[in-house]
């Protein structure tokens, strides 16, 4: 199902990225111990300069291992990402603010012509980080719960409102629920994690969940609010009886919740993420040659595929205006798809590694990349 984008996003100016302490810089992370092939194969070039990228902060923990991973290769260059959320990755991309983004939903109707003018025309969307969007929970003594797809949608559409509701216990025989009020938790900001939580809910319990799909929570349904998936995370932690969601590398020691398909309630995993996007179409309409988005099939019934997943987007231009910003892109989105950066950014943030075919698909739109006017 493709995720439909009805309401504006509010536009605000392209701004620089400061130089704080959630913005990542190469040298620095988890993963300096991983490899990353050096520019031109033999190491007969060497990269230097310095990119910028801003984005999502749900791969805020993959990007840390890949701008690592990529430094240590390649110590003449410099790479920043800095997690503002998928909304103001975007807005900064499309902008010119910065030579890549992060995204956790591809470029809609309004933003697509935007990049195209900024990139020459053509626009990669490279789909390199795969991960379960985690529906968390803060209940003593509880670790799991399930949950069918229309008993999710009421809980966060506050039909259901205490945690021993009759349509909790049907879904989770001989569990002890507490007779408390359930707090929801969402994004405050706009956000990539959001649109795909709520086109889930759309897809899977449209009965239920009759809100339009958005990266804005929608105002009708309030909860408590917090920035950026940390925020959220530390929002359920800091409550009891609360619930939200939240990329699945962030969710810590939190009560997680299996998800109703078909007739089996299925987990969060990596390998369950990456079933549902090997089997979800490609979205060729309108889109550039570069363009890899995805319409992903949430209201699945498939054993073993989880439908709450994030697929979080790499955003580059097809074409720089200096051939040193386009090789650096070029090397670093190269090292992001490669099997070693892959892996980096598995072992740091939990997320499924993309298939041999999808790499071989990536890598040739990467090697399109060129200096021009």
């Amino acid at each position: 199902m493709k995720i439909v984008r009805h309401s504006a996003r509010a536009r605000v100016a392209a701004v620089g990225l400061a130089a704080t302490g959630a913005l990542f810089l190469a040298g620095c992370g988890a993963a300096n111990e991983a490899g990353a092939p050096a520019a031109g194969g033999d190491g007969a070039t060497e990269l230097s300069g310095t990119i910028a990228g801003a984005g999502a902060s749900s791969q805020a923990a993959a990007m840390e291992a890949w701008v690592a991973g990529f430094s240590a290769a390649n110590p003449g260059a410099q790479v920043t990402y800095d997690p503002v959320g998928s909304g103001g990755g975007r807005e900064q991309f499309t902008a010119g603010g910065t030579a890549f983004g992060g995204t956790d939903a591809y470029l809609d109707e309004e933003e697509l012509p935007l990049a195209l003018e900024r990139c020459g025309g053509n626009v990669l969307e490279i789909p390199a980080y795969i991960s379960p969007i985690a529906v968390a929970f803060n209940l003593e003594g509880i670790e799991t719960l399930n949950m069918s797809p229309a008993v999710m949608a009421g809980v966060f559409a506050k039909q259901i409102t205490t945690w021993n509701d009759p349509a909790i216990a049907a879904d989770n025989p001989g569990v002890t629920l507490p007779d408390l009020p359930i707090t929801t938790v969402h994004r405050s900001d706009e956000s990539g994690t959001t649109e795909n939580f709520v086109d889930y809910l759309a897809a899977a319990a449209p009965d239920v969940w009759t809100f339009e799909v958005s990266g804005d929570w929608p105002a009708e349904v309030q909860g408590e609010a917090a920035p950026q998936n940390a925020g959220v995370v530390g929002a359920i932690e800091a409550g009891n009886g609360t619930i939200g969601y939240a990329d699945a590398s962030q969710i810590r020691e939190l009560g997680t919740v299996a998800v109703g398909v078909g007739s089996e309630f299925v987990p969060y995993s990596p390998e369950a993420a990456a079933a549902i996007v090997e089997s979800s179409p490609q979205n060729d309409e309108g889109r550039p040659e570069g363009s890899f988005a995805l319409d992903l099939q949430r209201d699945t019934t498939e054993s073993g595929n989880y439908p709450i997943v994030l697929v979080s987007y790499e955003l580059a231009c097809g074409t720089y205006p200096d051939q040193a910003t386009a090789d650096l892109v070029k090397a670093f989105f190269s090292y992001v798809i490669s099997e070693e950066g892959q892996q980096a950014a598995s072992d740091n943030a939990g997320s499924a590694p993309i298939s041999d075919t999808q790499r071989e698909q990536f890598q040739a739109a990467i090697d399109s990349i060129t200096a021009g006017a």
